[in-house]
């Protein structure tokens, strides 16, 4: 197994989870984080004061995969999430030893 983590704009989780459910994920975790890229956040201007963003918000999303599914879940993620434009994210894999369902004590695959 494979938990596949990705960090996107906060805009995109919609279209990231429509997309998560046709492949057919049952769960998913997301939470709220920030964080800057190559473009070290970005500059904005409140009343007339100029100021540095320097952590930009963005959501991380977590999912459990089986490993012959994590390549083509790894490329749906990406392809949601993508708008071709710079702080898009990252996505990115750990190998997951043991997963159990708490409810009914499932472990591995079952547990999915």
């Amino acid at each position: 197994m494979k938990l596949i983590t990705a960090v996107i704009k906060p805009h995109r989780l919609d279209e990231v989870k429509a997309a998560l459910q046709s492949f057919g994920v049952h769960g998913l975790t997301v939470s709220e984080a920030s964080g800057y890229g190559r473009q070290r956040g970005h500059t904005e201007v409140y009343r007339g004061a100029e100021y540095t963003v320097d952590l930009v918000p963005k959501v991380r999303v977590e999912v459990l995969a089986e490993d012959e599914d994590t390549e083509q879940l790894i490329d749906v993620l990406v392809e949601a999430a993508r708008t071709g434009k710079i702080g898009d994210g990252k996505v990115w894999t750990v190998p997951v030893d043991t997963a159990v369902r708490v409810r009914t004590g499932e472990r591995g695959p079952d547990a999915l």
